[in-house]
């Protein structure tokens, strides 16, 4: 049995150094962010995939993460229990405004990578200058090994829903792209892929219901997490909303093959790392809640699927 998970870790910063005077702007935009606080985050995160391992007897051979700002953050993460320097890093930073990124932990032993990648878009150029574009988080490609089967893995984070959803043509773009690549290895190459991230849509979303088909609308992708969207199982929350942003989207091959064959999907949601107050019970227990610090794991849950192999 194998795990693939997907974390949207929230705001995973180096410390921030002492300001020079007290009103000054923070690199990280948070408030207090010490070396304690730091730490504990990075204790938070890996006790999160220590839970992930106690309850189904392996650790994620692969794992896309999203919200961390540089290597840095990654190199110290897998230094902990229970990745004990035994995972592999995939990392580029993106131009993205708040300098967050996402990335791809792996477990050496298990998994070879032959490429990687970042996929980049720009919106609304404004001047020839590159600093003038708009730009946002750049989608992660690796092509990786695992025992002789090739996987294509995109890990996304699309841009937030806000001000009446202005970003909604910009997801729609890079979904559009994302899609032709996928088209391209699944009919051309013949290679599995595996597409995962916190998209700002839930998979009922028009967009992450046209990316399952091709342009002859045959169906060449398969969403797990629709099934468990319809039965109301949420990975954030907004207001009084539960939301599946968090979604992992697999190739058909994928279901029918005899090294990593689909067996279930599930949302992580488990009590340890759920908020400890009433009134949000069954919400993720978060960093942050605005400025106030509240020292929890995330304001996602993460979500995993698991493959067997085929008997």
């Amino acid at each position: 049995m194998e795990l693939f998970s997907f974390y949207n870790v929230e705001n995973l910063f180096l410390p921030d150094p002492k300001p020079v005077h007290p009103l000054d702007p923070t690199r990280s935009g948070l408030r207090n962010w010490d070396e304690k606080r730091y730490r504990n985050k990075l204790y938070k995160i890996s006790h999160v995939f220590q839970l992930m391992k106690e309850e189904n007897g392996v650790l994620p051979f692969m794992i896309g993460l999203s919200e961390v700002s540089g290597r840095k953050v990654l190199e110290d993460l897998v230094e902990m229990e229970p990745f004990n320097s035994e995972y592999g890093i995939i990392h580029y930073n993106s131009m993205d405004e708040r300098k967050v990124d996402v990335a791809m932990l792996y477990d050496k032993s298990k998994v070879e990578v032959i490429d990687s990648e970042t996929i980049t878009f720009f919106f609304e150029i404004t001047n020839k200058n590159t600093k003038y574009y708009d730009t946002t988080r750049d989608v992660l490609y690796s092509k990786v090994k695992y025992k002789g089967e090739i996987i294509n893995v995109f890990i996304a984070h699309l841009p937030s829903k806000r001000e009446k959803d202005v970003n909604k043509p910009k997801r729609t773009f890079i979904l559009n792209e994302i899609q032709q690549r996928i088209m391209n290895i699944v009919h051309a190459d013949k290679e599995h892929v595996v597409l995962c991230g916190d998209f700002n849509e839930n998979p009922d979303d028009e967009n992450l219901v046209k990316i399952l088909y091709d342009n002859n609308q045959e169906k060449v992708l398969i969403n797990p997490f629709q099934e468990l969207f319809l039965t109301r199982n949420y990975s954030t929350f907004h207001y009084k909303s539960g939301l599946l942003y968090d979604q992992i989207i697999l190739s058909k091959s994928l279901f029918d093959n005899n090294v990593l064959n689909f067996q279930s999907a599930q949302v992580f949601n488990v009590e340890n790392i759920s908020s400890r107050t009433r009134n949000f019970e069954g919400r993720p227990f978060r960093t942050y809640a605005g400025t106030r610090y509240l020292g929890g794991y995330s304001d996602h849950f993460p979500v995993f699927v698991k493959f067997k192999e085929k008997t």
